[in-house]
């Protein structure tokens, strides 16, 4: 099955979910519909709704909350990306100018608070505490993910545990939730639940994975956002600290100052440190584990095309450019 052919089979769920996200995106608020409509329908790729809604028809799940879940869960991982572009002072993501850049700061956080509540509002109307529970604590874990990173930056010292950690806090966590939901809503076993926790939780790992090696090897027009952004953060990725692990002094001293100081001015020495230290081809094969882990956790559930989707994405996850 190609990525195509996943979103195709998703392609009647996902229309209802947009639907639903246009109609609760709704604010007599002006400024609030004019950069709330601009980030959702700036061409993200709705990897996490897609996600619950395969899990939920694997599953064999016949209700409609699985919906309004995936709108919640797009607005949350919109909330996160305002107020990530914010902290990162990004000026560009998805091949456009970030909401920041044209609204500022200011609108970009609070809108992003806008986005927060209104999902907190539609999880209460599915009248599920499990669902309550596990939203309101992958939100929590989220935003510790954040000040992790927050702390992490301009460290040259970040272990590989600790970066991973910070993955699976900040990245992983909503995979995971998406995957979850789905299991929850169709009534599963505990077991089952927590197969599809860990699915979604490995799959977000070795999407995140992958981003890291793309912000050093691909152009800013195929990313949609400038090449060397996390570099220019000073954000010790998986790639950065392999190859601080594994250099010689001339290129561990590179990279540490890349670091340290932040900026693009010497990124052509730092991808050439990364490429030659291996630290491409080790963080894709990182990448590549976390994907074979959470195929491993779909045994539990019954052969299906849904699960063919499941496989799918995660075999996408590191097979992309994008």
């Amino acid at each position: 099955m190609s990525i195509d052919e996943v979103y195709q089979l998703a392609e009647a769920d996902k229309l209802s979910v947009d639907n639903v996200i246009r109609h609760r995106l709704h604010s007599d608020v002006v400024l609030i519909n004019q950069l709330s409509h601009y980030i959702i329908n700036s061409g993200g790729k709705r990897l996490r709704p897609v996600i619950l809604l395969l899990s939920a028809r694997a599953f064999n799940y016949q209700g409609y909350h699985h919906i309004p879940l995936a709108a919640v869960v797009e607005f949350i991982h919109t909330a996160t990306l305002l107020h990530d572009d914010v902290v990162d002072a990004s000026d560009m993501r998805r091949g456009r100018e970030t909401a920041n850049a044209i609204w500022g700061n200011e609108a970009s956080v609070l809108v992003g608070d806008f986005l927060y509540s209104r999902a907190f509002q539609m999880m209460v109307e599915v009248g599920s505490m499990p669902v309550m529970e596990v939203l309101a604590s992958a939100t929590n874990v989220i935003a510790e993910g954040e000040v992790m990173q927050l702390m992490n930056c301009h460290e040259p010292n970040t272990t590989e545990e600790n970066y991973l950690e910070v993955i699976r806090y900040k990245t992983a966590k909503l995979f995971e939730a998406s995957a979850k939901l789905g299991a929850i809503l169709s009534g599963r076993s505990e077991e089952e639940i927590d197969a599809m926790a860990r699915y979604g939780m490995h799959l977000g790992t070795a999407f995140q994975l992958v981003d890291d090696i793309l912000d050093y090897t691909e152009s800013s027009e195929q990313i949609g956002k400038n090449i060397g952004d996390d570099l220019a953060e000073g954000k010790p990725t998986l790639p950065l600290i392999h190859a601080m692990r594994s250099g010689n002094s001339k290129q561990v001293k590179i990279v540490r100052e890349a670091i340290e100081q932040g900026g693009r001015e010497n990124i052509a020495e730092v991808i050439e440190a990364v490429v030659q230290t291996g630290a491409i081809d080790y963080t894709a094969a990182a990448a590549e584990k976390e994907a074979e882990k959470a195929i491993s956790f779909l045994e539990l559930v019954p052969d299906s095309k849904y699960k063919q989707a499941l496989i799918t994405l995660a075999e996408f996850s590191v097979n992309r450019n994008h």
